[in-house]
This record gives C-alpha cells, sequence and structure tokens, in this order.
C-alpha cells in the first residue's frame, strides 16, 4: 500500500472511530502540568498523585512544573502563553481565574480568553480557629466578645488579599464585627502567635491547623464551607450562624484557549478517573481538599462564572481597591 493510501486509511480510521486523528494519538510526547504553587505544598502533592495516575491511565509522562510566586500569577501567565497543543494544562487557583482580576488593576493574562476549562480538581475550605483561652466556643460567642469590647480581638491570616484574609474580612462584614485583621507574610508566624496567645484568632485553610486542632491546641469555631467537614461533624458551618455564606479555595483544572476540544474531554475523563480513584481521594481528604470528581469541561466554566460574580462582589463589599 502507498504511503498515500495508508494515509488516507488512518484518516477514515479515526473519523470511523468518533475521534479525529491527533486526539487519537495523544499523547505521544510527555505532558506538562504547571501549578503555581512551590513543591511541597498541599496543592503540589496532590497534583502529583493526579499526574501518576494519568501516567499509568494514558501511557505517557505527565511533568508537574512549579511556577510558583506573585499571587499565582506567574504560573498563570506560563501557561497562558503557551501553545495550545494539547500538551500544557494548568492547575488554577481560585486566585489566578477569580480573584486577582479584582485585586490587580493590570495582569499579564487574560483569566477568561486565555483559559479553557477542562475539570474540577477539589475545593478546600477554610476553618475559623481560636487559642483555647479564648472564652468563645462557636462564631455567636465570637460575635458576642466583639460587640461587648469591639476591636479588642485579634485574627491572624496572610494578607488582605489572600483567600483566608478575605474570608476573615467577609465573615466581619456580614457579622457587623471590627475583629482586628493582622497580617503576616509567613503564614506558619500567624498560627504559631494564635497559638501562643499573641493573635485571639485565626482564619486558615483546613490542612495547615487540622493537627493542632484534634490535639487541642486550637479550638475550631467555624467551617466556611457550605457543609460540615468529614472528621469535623461537630464543627458548625459559618452559614450556620449566617445563612448563605459559602466561602471555599479551589483548584480547577484548565488549557490554553485553542486547545483541541477532543483532547480536552479525553483529558476530563483521564481526571474524574484519578479523583474518583478512593485511594487518592483518600489522600486529597487528608490536605482538606474534597471532590466529587472532575465534573464536565462545560460545568466547569459555568462554576467558574458563578465564582467569578460571587468573588468580585465580595472584594468590593469588604472594600479592597486593586493595585
Amino acid at each position: 500500500m502507498s504511503l498515500f493510501l495508508r494515509g488516507i486509511a488512518v484518516i477514515l480510521f479515526a473519523s470511523l472511530g468518533g475521534l479525529p486523528a491527533w486526539a487519537q494519538t495523544w499523547p505521544s510526547k510527555p505532558v506538562r502540568i504547571i501549578i503555581s504553587q512551590p513543591p511541597g505544598t498541599a496543592p503540589d502533592i496532590i497534583t502529583r498523585l493526579l499526574a501518576e495516575h494519568l501516567n499509568k491511565n494514558l501511557e505517557q509522562g505527565f511533568v508537574v512544573e512549579n511556577r510558583p510566586g506573585a499571587q499565582n500569577i506567574v504560573g498563570a501567565q506560563a501557561a497562558a502563553k503557551s501553545a495550545p497543543d494539547g500538551y500544557t494544562f494548568f492547575v488554577a487557583t481560585a486566585a489566578a481565574l477569580v480573584t486577582n482580576p479584582v485585586t490587580f488593576k493590570q495582569l499579564p493574562y487574560d483569566p477568561v480568553k486565555d483559559f479553557t476549562p477542562v475539570s474540577l480538581v477539589g475545593k478546600g475550605p477554610f476553618l475559623l480557629v481560636a487559642n483555647p483561652k479564648v472564652q468563645a466556643f462557636s462564631l455567636s460567642d465570637i460575635v458576642a466578645l466583639d460587640r461587648s469590647s469591639p476591636g479588642s480581638l485579634k485574627l491572624a491570616n496572610e494578607g488582605p488579599k489572600s483567600f483566608g484574609g478575605m474570608i476573615a474580612a467577609w465573615v466581619n462584614q456580614v457579622a457587623g464585627t471590627k475583629i482586628l485583621l493582622v497580617p503576616y507574610n509567613v503564614n506558619s508566624q500567624g498560627i504559631q502567635d494564635t497559638l501562643g496567645g499573641t493573635t485571639d484568632l485565626s482564619m486558615q485553610a483546613v490542612p495547615g491547623v487540622a493537627a493542632l486542632v484534634r490535639r487541642g491546641d486550637l479550638k475550631a469555631l467555624a467551617v466556611t464551607s457550605a457543609q460540615r467537614l468529614p472528621g469535623f461533624e461537630n464543627v458548625p458551618t459559618v452559614g450556620e450562624t449566617f445563612p448563605g455564606f459559602e466561602a471555599t479555595g479551589w483548584f480547577v483544572m484548565v488549557a490554553p484557549t485553542g486547545t483541541p476540544a477532543d483532547i480536552v474531554q479525553r483529558m476530563n475523563g483521564a481526571m474524574d478517573r484519578a479523583l474518583r480513584d478512593p485511594a487518592i481521594n483518600s489522600r486529597m481528604r487528608e490536605f482538606g481538599i474534597f471532590s466529587d470528581g472532575a465534573g464536565t469541561p462545560a460545568s466547569v466554566a459555568e462554576f467558574i462564572n458563578v465564582e467569578r460574580g460571587k468573588w468580585t462582589k465580595v472584594v468590593r463589599d469588604i472594600g479592597i481597591q486593586p493595585e
């Protein structure tokens, strides 16, 4: 058979199979997954677990590339400028896609135009924790303490533009409290200061304080997710005190805009299988990241749109000015 006829046969076979030839042969070389957090962090570890599953499932190397810095901007820019050929994906944070656009005047990437959604990864709620000596056992107690002595309570957080800082400011706003928000460049120092009593409270992602809560070194007063968390069933949600309140960090996988739709669909399916693997799902929960699977590219797009609208309003309500 001539080379021409062989080529025609390959094309016909691909079309009969319902996928273009490039999608059937993808991936034919290593695939890069960019993340905007440093090595050793929970998102890094989880992304590497997913990459191992993808390696086996798609029989090709998936390489995790750390691009931390500048509130996730470094990683997002690198992903946005990558070729849309199906060999670069980005595990994006909520900051990269929905809060950076309203907290920075200019970005070197466009969160809407530069990416196409692929898969949900997981959601990470925050815990409001207190030093054991604080005379409060619930969020309602904290509100009462603040009203009896406005501004006397101090809450450690990662800064006004961090998710923890914005969530803390949002709680202040909906509760009508005047809790003093104390920013820390090094998050671990903020936790230590709450342990030591320099600050009374702290708003932290679950992994950073879970062990301290279980040991009784800190008291968990509320969780920011819509439902109570497995393993922390005795901790009420903020929404139980202030109905409708829900605030979680989250991660999604996106690809550079222009990535072939068939490759996006294949990657979505592979990610769903990985996220539903019991071993991976259990490991994610250990890090305070919860997943119900990948969703569909369309449902991920809708999720991001809803979150973008919500956080645009929150940022304006709590008074953060773009810089």
